[in-house]
């Protein structure tokens, strides 16, 4: 039976690849080159939109035990952020054009998939689909998904940070670092006094915003995990220097080792290191707006901007209404959703449900039963919350030891109890990979 995927983003790749891995037959679909969305510009698969970053390595945290199962299941997009990563401290980041060439390279190269460029705009009739259109799906293919699933669909409102070249930094006032030394000194930072952060927030919180053209402003809503910094600013003198700009672990070499006021961290965005990203600085103010306030950063007076913050609106399905544990249409089991309209958030996290859709829709054209990871593993709790019909106020939701099941026994200490949880789930993924 003939496996249809239709887009190429993270949960699309993962989930094509998924699916050939286990010798089904897949046509991927991808509109692009034909028609780009609002936040996408590269020809090329599993563009990264917002920001390079793939968040937290090792097992005490939960999205490290989620890449880690990932990479146990051949993962093509950990392999892919494997071989392109950048120095990023304790995080995993990647150069964004490499990463999106390997993964583009490796579904090309396979003989069980077959790529098919152009806009889709009605479900394939026949055989097993994958929807992993993204977010911004509209047009006819979204009319019909609204259809499908009785007008069940909710929105949010995201953003993607701006970023710079290196060369155009301030060295003698920014300087390279990573929180407490971890990982070498891979970050830029922009250190502020209260003065120069003061000023910096009044600036921010004045400064003019883009329209939302289409979109409905009185509809607003913005999802906790991407908040734009205008509006982080605006909720209180220190939510931002309590936030993204925390100066806990950072000493300023150029003030004796002082710890800064505030601190404005840019991660490396490519291999070269000649680009760099405002960590955390997502954000909806007009692209002049952008350049005048940003420049009030210490280090960051005659910075390029080769790219400035955009903010577009999120889409994502009433999933525990619609959606069994292994993202498939309760009322119609042919059709899977995977990626962040079904309500996961995240890349690794939209990564993860394509994983699940791959290997369950491959599972299912060869008439054997789907995989259910269980709650006791980060890839199974995304499964069962999304697919949770208790939930009644359904958002958008990153991977966290919260929504993955406790452990039976008491342990003490946070560290540890998470060290358990993830032992626990790599045991529970070994059962049943």
């Amino acid at each position: 039976m003939q496996i249809h995927v239709i887009g190429a983003g993270l949960a699309g790749c993962e989930a094509a690849w998924q699916a050939a891995q286990h010798g089904a037959q897949v046509t991927l679909y991808e509109m692009k080159p034909d028609r780009f969305s609002p936040a996408h510009h590269s020809e090329n698969f599993a563009e990264l939109v917002c920001s390079n970053s793939l968040r937290a390595e090792g097992l005490a945290n939960a999205v490290g035990l989620l890449k880690e199962e990932m990479r146990r299941l051949n993962s093509l997009i950990m392999r892919a952020a494997d071989a392109t990563r950048v120095p990023a401290g304790g995080a995993l980041a990647v150069d964004r054009a490499a990463f999106s060439q390997y993964i583009t390279d490796q579904i090309c190269s396979r003989e069980n998939i077959t790529v098919v460029r152009g806009e889709v705009k009605t479900l394939p009739a026949d055989g097993i689909v994958i929807v992993a259109s993204g977010p911004l799906t509209d047009g006819a293919l979204g009319e019909q998904i609204l259809s499908l699933c009785g007008g069940e669909a909710l929105h949010f409102f995201d953003a993607a940070a701006p970023i710079v070249t290196a060369e155009s930094v301030n060295l003698e006032r920014a300087y390279f670092a990573s929180r407490y030394g971890k990982g070498g000194d891979d970050y830029l930072n922009c250190p502020m006094d209260k003065q120069e952060y003061e000023a910096f927030c009044a600036a921010l919180i004045a400064a003019e915003t883009a329209p939302l053209k289409e979109w409905d402003a009185g509809e607003q809503k913005v999802f906790e995990g991407c908040m734009p910094v205008e509006v982080m600013a605006a909720r209180g003198p220190d939510t931002l220097r309590f936030g993204p700009l925390k100066p806990v672990g950072l000493p300023d070499p150029h003030r004796d080792g002082k710890l800064p006021y505030a601190v404005v961290q840019l991660r490396r965005d490519n291999a070269a290191g000649t680009l760099f990203n405002l960590v955390g600085f997502q954000t909806h103010l007009k692209f002049g707006e952008q350049k005048r306030v940003f420049s009030m950063i210490p280090g960051l007076e005659q910075a390029e901007f080769v790219r400035y913050g955009v903010m577009h609106r999120n889409t994502f399905l009433n999933s525990p209404r619609l959606l069994d544990c292994f993202y498939r249409l309760r009322q119609e089991p042919r059709i899977y959703f995977a990626g962040q309209i079904t309500g996961v958030e995240g890349y690794v996290e939209s990564t993860a449900s394509g994983l699940v859709c791959g290997l369950c829709a491959a599972r299912q054209a060869a008439g054997e039963p789907p995989v259910d990871f269980t709650a006791r593993t980060a890839i199974g709790a995304l499964q069962h919350y999304v697919s949770n019909p208790a939930v009644t106020d359904f958002q958008p939701m990153n991977v966290n030891f919260g929504i993955i099941d406790s452990l039976e026994e008491r342990v003490r200490g946070k560290r540890e109890r998470y060290m358990r949880i993830s032992q626990r789930a790599l045991a529970v993924l070994a059962e049943k990979s």
